[in-house]
């Protein structure tokens, strides 16, 4: 990989410039998931799909790893997002959006 500007942004979605992630594999980072965990970098929308290939190559360079060798990050289910109305009113039953059909109210199979 060629040498980066040390302000060059290698993950758009949390904006992580290249010294950041230098920072963290100079002490001691040595998978994605650890930079994950230290920086943000692909914790964005994109969950990485952009920066991986950035990060592995500069994981790569840095500690001598086949990039192979380097694992993918690790993914986590995303959360179900909860309706406004069970937060506005303290609601204890946690009514969870699953689609925006949720919100639809069909009477005799049709939306009202």
């Amino acid at each position: 990989m060629n040498e980066l500007d040390k302000s060059t942004i290698i993950c758009r979605c949390e904006e992580i410039s290249c010294e950041e992630i230098e920072d963290v594999l100079t002490n001691g980072a040595k998978t994605f998931d650890d930079i994950k965990r230290l920086t943000r970098c692909g914790m964005g929308p994109c969950q990485s799909k952009i920066c991986h290939s950035l990060v592995a190559a500069m994981i790569h360079e840095k500690t001598n790893t086949p990039i192979f060798q380097i694992p993918l990050p690790r993914m986590r289910m995303p959360l179900s997002p909860i309706k406004l109305e069970t937060l506005a009113t303290n609601s204890t039953s946690f009514s969870s959006v699953k689609s925006v059909l949720d919100e639809v109210e069909l009477e005799d199979g049709k939306v009202r």
